[in-house]
């Protein structure tokens, strides 16, 4: 009797998981879209949330620290400007020229072209060594990428200006969670938790963008009445107001992620991006966005190249593990000639055929 409620636990526990990631994921979609119809200016609106993420992710962590009494990863400055600094231009120039787009295009438009990046951060694996060669592999480019044509072809609502936009910050998303992944699996770092990454990027993300801000936004922004101009307090706390919600809403999406992930698997996490995808443009096709047969059926292809994608990256990875458990279980002397090796050394051998079968355990290893 306690296996099904123990069953039936977890498995509300999940679904609260994903609802929460889906609350703070498609809120800060449609939030953003909502605020840049009448606060036209996007880099700033990201640098705020930026300041915000890094105010939270601070607090949380001496939340953490004084929890466990345990001191917080805290990087050297030759690390943080070697190590941190790429990771952190490219995930502020993605999440800043994908707000930007939204002054141009609609979530739908939005919501399938920011999937290309599925194809950007499998190009970008490929070349860092995280995935290996599969043939599969260009039948997840074709599906993703025919369905992205599909999507776009003659679309009422299209514009060219957003769609660029949103291209290259998929391209840099590509770069971005490459990166991420390399940061957060080296382990002399520190960073596998979350919380630590968002306080380490959020201050390079910031001067990262800045200059682009100054250049693009600096001069309307200054002589705007929506901030340093006001002749009243109100729209000013209004606009502070509204730009702090947005900030909580990205904190919290990084903050569901991680406990999705965590409480759960990153199989978990992927599948409910794709249904997300799926909430999301069927919730902007009520609100309003045109979408045609043509549209809907590159919806479908594309998603379908992200399930391959996702089902070939489980299949991969379960049977990779299981041959690294099947091999460690084999023999427990397999670890023996990697435990030993400094001290063979130094000791001559005692007999052949012990240094025959140290040799193949090693081979097998390999």
């Amino acid at each position: 009797m306690a296996w099904p409620v123990q069953f039936l636990c977890k498995t509300l526990c999940t679904v609260g998981l994903v609802l929460l990631y889906y609350v703070f994921s498609i809120g800060i979609t449609f939030y953003n879209k909502w605020l840049m119809q009448d606060f036209h200016y996007p880099l700033f609106m990201t640098l705020v949330h930026l300041l915000i993420n890094f105010c939270l992710s601070a607090l949380t962590r001496q939340a953490m620290q004084c929890r466990t009494r345990k001191p917080r990863v805290m990087l050297s400055w030759r690390d943080y400007l070697c190590k941190i600094a790429p990771t952190a231009l490219a995930t502020a120039l993605d999440i800043g020229l994908s707000n930007w787009s939204f002054l141009f295009i609609t979530i739908s438009l939005y919501t399938m072209t920011k999937s290309s990046a599925v194809l950007f951060i499998l190009f970008f694996s490929l070349v860092f060594k995280l995935e290996e060669p599969n043939p599969f592999l260009i039948l997840v480019v074709l599906l993703i990428s025919s369905g992205l044509f599909m999507f776009t072809f003659q679309s009422t609502q299209f514009n060219l200006e957003g769609f660029i936009l949103v291209l290259l910050a998929s391209f840099l998303g590509g770069i971005r969670w490459t990166l991420t992944q390399v940061l957060m699996q080296k382990a002399e770092l520190g960073l596998q938790n979350p919380i630590d990454t968002m306080y380490h990027l959020q201050p390079l993300m910031f001067m990262g963008l800045f200059p682009l801000f100054l250049y693009n936004e600096g001069l309307s922004l200054s002589t705007s009445e929506k901030l340093f101009r006001v002749s009243e307090l109100s729209p000013l706390l209004y606009s502070l107001f509204t730009l702090s919600i947005g900030g909580s809403l990205a904190f919290g999406l990084g903050f569901a992620e991680f406990l999705l992930v965590s409480r759960t698997s990153s199989l978990t996490l992927s599948i409910s991006g794709i249904f997300k995808e799926v909430c999301t443009l069927l919730l902007a096709a009520r609100l309003g966005d045109k979408m045609n047969a043509m549209n809907w059926l590159g919806f479908v292809v594309c998603l379908s190249g992200i399930s391959l994608h996702v089902g070939l990256k489980t299949y991969y990875s379960k049977n990779k593990s299981s041959s690294l458990r099947q091999l460690s279980s084999k023999s427990p002397e397999l670890e023996l000639p990697l435990l030993r090796q400094n001290e063979v050394k130094d000791e001559d051998s005692t007999a052949d055929e012990y240094n025959d079968e140290d040799e193949e355990q090693e081979i097998m290893l390999h």
